[in-house]
């Protein structure tokens, strides 16, 4: 593998590191994402130029949903999903289940055994929520 850089010899740029894991989908999105500052190393923000080093932990936010990383090894070529597992070492804890969520935002959905009919407004929340 001509792409994996033996750790002492060479410099690879942070924005270049996340497009190769399979962060971000372009390299672009991935500079702008560092240049936003959605993407941090104890909670500083970094510049798309910072240096990767190995054992380095990156908190990255991307769409909404916000990645614990930390670098196993160095990557400079996009490679198949299968195969840049060995490259990182995810820290993000699980999410949780959706259905906490849908009952905290849409409490009417979930309605008790014997609760009766739904009342016109909430007939309309649930209407919109399906429609």
């Amino acid at each position: 593998m001509d792409s994996v850089i033996p750790s002492q010899t060479k410099k690879l740029r942070i924005d270049k590191w996340l497009w190769a894991v399979r962060i971000f989908k372009t390299r672009s999105l991935a500079t702008d994402a560092c240049k936003g500052g959605h993407v941090k190393l104890e909670g500083q923000r970094l510049k798309p130029s910072h240096c990767v080093k190995i054992g380095e932990i990156y908190s990255v936010e991307r769409a909404g949903n916000a990645l614990t990383i930390e670098v196993a090894g160095l990557l400079e070529k996009r490679l198949s999903a299968s195969q840049v597992a060995p490259f990182l070492i995810d820290h993000t804890p699980p999410a949780p289940p959706k259905t906490e969520k849908l009952d905290r935002d849409f409490p009417h959905l979930m309605r008790p055994r014997g609760a009766g009919r739904p009342t016109k407004k909430e007939r309309r929340e649930i209407d919109s929520f399906f429609g």
